[in-house]
Order: structure tokens, then sequence, then C-alpha cells
């Protein structure tokens, strides 16, 4: 066993079997992914010599969850105020108010293109599935009334939501990567936006091609409508959206400019800040619109909280995984092996990612767990050439790579459409690959003309 141990591959071992663990734990025995990942931490633990050697047994228990519970301090607040805000914007009816009046000005000959930038925008602070639910009477709606472009509706509201879901925080895919990699949230925020537009328009493309080539009926009865946004106005319904990009985006976009930022700046851009300010937005809404008391509100607030909870759990677990992964010297080892040849890291982190996505099912999983990869390889980042976002980048578009059977997201926008899992796959899983394909060759291409953003 010590022959094995100190071989150059024991880390590949190490890297491989634990994620073939997380993929059947997850995939096959249905566990849930906090404790398919902390079960994974604690296996990289055991299995890692040095640790084992210096500091125990005891260690392979103890190193991960101290590792939780340090992701969790950086990530906790801001992903529990995420929720919050996704909850409010939609029982206050500020989304509807928002998806509306992009309808009513874009028309509806544009009605594809406006489910798309609501989806786009609303997928920022509300999870994926949370904005699909969301949209989708709509489309169905607008399909009843023309008689046509159904299959386009669906597109446009299911690839808008996820290209923001995978490559902008607060949804915790980026909002880990970017801990995990140190980069600036705002520096993330802006770029995620910024390289999530050639693949929404690409969605539009798609959408339209598949739409003539197939012919899907309405199956799905639409529900009853909840909530009136009618007296809320715009600004106050995109404030818990825009509101917090301005604030973190302020001392990035500073930065750029002028190449210092002042130290008051810096604090109306923290992260904490800006969400909170966010959060606060989207409760006066909540509470102006259904004339709630402060009682009231607060009561209202456990649901979103509890949501977010998991979500903190499952990243937070993420984050653990990721820590035993740099422990184990896998970042060394893939070092030394690939000596020989070139190898870009951009297309690596989006293989890695990909591969990972399409193995078990979760594209949040994936990125933390890319992320954990990728972080052991690139070490500080001094060497890599290029900004290290390029590489979160990456990495996010690599967790939309091939939704079938075993992601979530299949099932929901399969069965909130009413398509079969063929046409689901026809569809939903092949606008996906496309968006991952387009996304992880832009950033590529972008990595060589503005090496550092």
């Amino acid at each position: 066993m010590e022959s094995i141990y100190n071989a150059e591959y024991w880390p590949f071992a190490i890297l491989l079997t634990s994620i073939a663990l997380v993929v059947v734990l997850v995939s096959r025995l249905k566990f849930h992914p906090f404790v398919a990942l902390v079960l994974a931490a604690v296996y990289v633990g055991l299995v890692t010599p040095h640790l084992m050697e210096n500091e125990g047994i005891v260690a392979a228990l103890d190193t991960p969850m101290i590792a939780l519970g340090v992701m969790a301090g950086k990530i906790a607040w801001v992903i529990a105020l995420a929720a919050i805000i996704g909850t409010a914007m939609l029982e206050s009816g500020a989304a509807e108010k928002i998806v509306t009046q992009l309808l009513k000005k874009l028309g509806e000959k544009q009605a594809a293109l406006a489910l798309l930038i609501a989806a786009f925008l609303l997928s920022i602070p509300v999870f994926l599935d949370t904005v699909f639910f969301l949209l989708i009477p709509l489309g169905i709606s607008l399909a009843l009334k023309t008689g046509k472009n159904y299959i386009l509706y669906v597109m446009a509201i299911g690839g808008g939501a996820a290209i923001t879901h995978s490559i902008v925080p607060p949804t915790p895919g980026p909002l880990i990567m970017s801990e995990s990699l140190g980069i600036s949230l705002g520096t993330v925020i802006l770029s995620g936006i910024v390289l999530g537009i050639a693949p929404a328009m690409l969605v539009l493309i798609l959408g339209k091609w598949i739409n003539r080539k197939m012919v899907v009926p309405i199956r799905i009865t639409l529900p009853k409508k909840t909530g009136d946004a009618s007296e809320i106005p715009m600004t106050w319904a995109l404030a818990p959206i825009v509101l917090p990009i301005l604030m973190i985006g302020s001392g990035t976009m500073v930065q750029v400019l002028t190449g210092d930022v002042p130290g008051w700046l810096v604090f109306l851009g923290n992260k904490n800040l800006a969400m909170a300010a966010g959060a606060g937005a989207a409760l006066y809404l909540w509470a102006k619109s259904e004339k709630m008391g402060s009682s009231e509100l607060w009561a209202k607030v456990g649901k979103p909280l509890e949501i977010g909870g998991v979500i903190i759990l499952i990243t937070s677990a993420g984050g653990a995984y990721g820590a035993m992964i740099n422990n184990s010297g896998i970042g060394e080892a893939i070092g030394i092996a690939t000596e020989s040849f070139p190898l870009h890291f951009i297309p690596l982190a989006w293989l890695i990612s990909a591969v990972l996505k399409t193995a078990q099912g979760s594209g949040t999983v994936a990125m933390i767990s890319s992320v954990a990869i990728m972080s052991a390889l690139i070490g500080d980042g001094q060497t890599l050439g290029f900004h290290p976002v390029y590489l979160l980048m990456a990495m996010g578009f690599g967790s939309l790579f091939i939704s079938w059977m075993n992601d979530s997201a299949f099932w929901v926008v399969a069965r909130m459409s009413g398509m079969t899992e063929k046409e689901a796959l026809k569809t939903w899983t092949l606008l996906l690959a496309s968006i991952s394909l387009l996304g992880m060759a832009q950033v590529w291409l972008l990595s060589y003309i503005f090496p550092f953003v």
C-alpha cells in the first residue's frame, strides 16, 4: 500500500474515485447532494497520505468540517438574501411586472425576445426552476393566443434563465467559484452579463430553428393567476435586481477606469451590503403589495430562508470537498503529467465541468467540483496569462452541457411545458449543449483578445 500511495498517479486515483463516489451517491443511490459531498470530502481525507500520516485519521473528519464552516461564512448571508429577493419578487408581483412591461414595450412579434430578457434578468437572483415556473404560463398564453411559436417561447424562457443561473452570481455555482478563485463579485457579475449576450442570441436563433422543425402541442392547463402587479412602478420592480448590481459593479468600474477605489465605495460595493439593499427593496415591495405588517412579513420570510438554507448546506459541502481535493496534491500531479505537452486551461476547465455535469446531473455540483480541481491546478494563478474570470466562465458554461434525465432542470422543463422525454432531448438538451459550446468558444477567444479584464 505504501508503494501505491507514493506513486505519481495516486492523486488522480483520489480525484477519479471521489468523483465516481459523488456520481453514484447522487445519481444512483439518490443521496442528498449535501450528504454526498460531505462523504466525498471525508473519503478524500481518508485516502490522502500526507494528511493521514501527519495528522491522523481524525483529521479526515475534522478538516472537511472546518472547510465547510469557512465556506459557509463566505456565502451564507448572500445566498440567504438571494432566496429572500427571489421569493419577495414573485409574491409581490414585481417579477410579473417586469415581464408584462417587456411584452408591452417589445410587442407580440418580439414576445420571444421579451421572455428571453425577462428570464435572463430574473435568473440572477431567482433560481432557474422558479423562473421557469413563473414564466411558462405566459409562454403558454402567448402560444394559445397566436397559435404558433410554443417551442420558441419555451426555449427562450429556459435558455435565458439557464445562462445567468450558470455564470452570474449570486446563484450558488458562480458564487462559490468566485470565492474559490478569489475574484471580486463585481467582476464576475459584469463579465457574466456581457458574456451571456451572445449565447442569449443563440437561444433565439436556435429556438426559431427548432420551432420550425418541430410541432409540439400545448398539453398544459394554465394555473390560476396569483397576485396583481398593476400598481407596482417598473422602477421599484427592477430595484431588487438592479440595486445590488449597481452597488457591487460600481467599485469594479471605478477600479477599471481610474485604478483606485475610494474606501467609501469599497464599503458601498461590498457584496453583503449590496445584497442586503436589494433584499430590503424586495421586502418593501412584498409588504406593500400584500399590505402586511412587520410581524406578518417576517413570518413569511421563514419560507425562503428554509430554501436558502438547503442551498447553503450544499454549497458549503462543495467547498469542503474542494478544499480536500486541493489537499490531495492533484494540482501538482496534473502539472507534472502535462509538462510534456501544451494544455490550455480554459478548454480543460470547460471539459471537467461538462463531464461532471453529464455524469451526475447537477450544474452546481459540477461547478463546485471543477473549481476545486482547477484551483489546485493553477495555484495562485500568476502564470495563467489571462484573468481567472475566464476560467470561471468556462466552468459555468461547461455546467450547462448535456442536460438529460439525471438533471432536475430537464424534468422541470419537460413536465412544466408538457413535452415528452424524447421531445425534451431534441429541444432542451440540444439548446443547452449549443449554449455550452458557444460559451466556451467565446471565452477561449476573448482570453486571447482581452487577457486581462
